[in-house]
């Protein structure tokens, strides 16, 4: 089993920042690509960023340099740092990644069950 779980959202104030956090666990080999999503009300789902596992980052344009993804290898958790929040950007956020598990040797992507985040105007 691999799981992958997320921390960090929240109700914050437009302008505000947040850091969510997605730790995978369970029977991995290696974490390859990981990245966040997101799905506003009412709305499909929709990419926010990846990092590959030399750290190769790719942003959405709405991010518009206000986000930040990193990860940290030896905690196979990835970190979404959101500054200069809006209320647009509220939306239930989502982790994926690209792991390979121990046993048996397979290559499949994971999603955890969301976070909210919630931006007042």
């Amino acid at each position: 089993q691999v799981q992958l779980v997320e921390s960090g959202g929240g109700l914050v104030q437009a302008g505000g920042s947040l850091r969510l956090s997605c730790a995978a666990s369970g029977n991995i080999f290696r974490v390859n690509g990981m990245g966040w999503y997101r799905q506003p009300p009412g709305k499909q789902r929709e990419l926010v960023a990846t990092i590959t596992s030399g750290g190769s980052t790719n942003y959405a344009d709405f991010v518009e340099g206000r986000f930040t993804i990193s990860r940290d290898n030896a905690k196979n958790t990835v970190y979404l740092q959101m500054n200069s929040l809006k209320p647009e950007d509220t939306a239930v956020y989502y982790c994926n990644a690209n792991i390979s598990r121990l046993f048996p040797r397979r290559e499949s992507d994971y999603w955890g069950r969301g976070t909210q985040v919630t931006v007042s105007s």
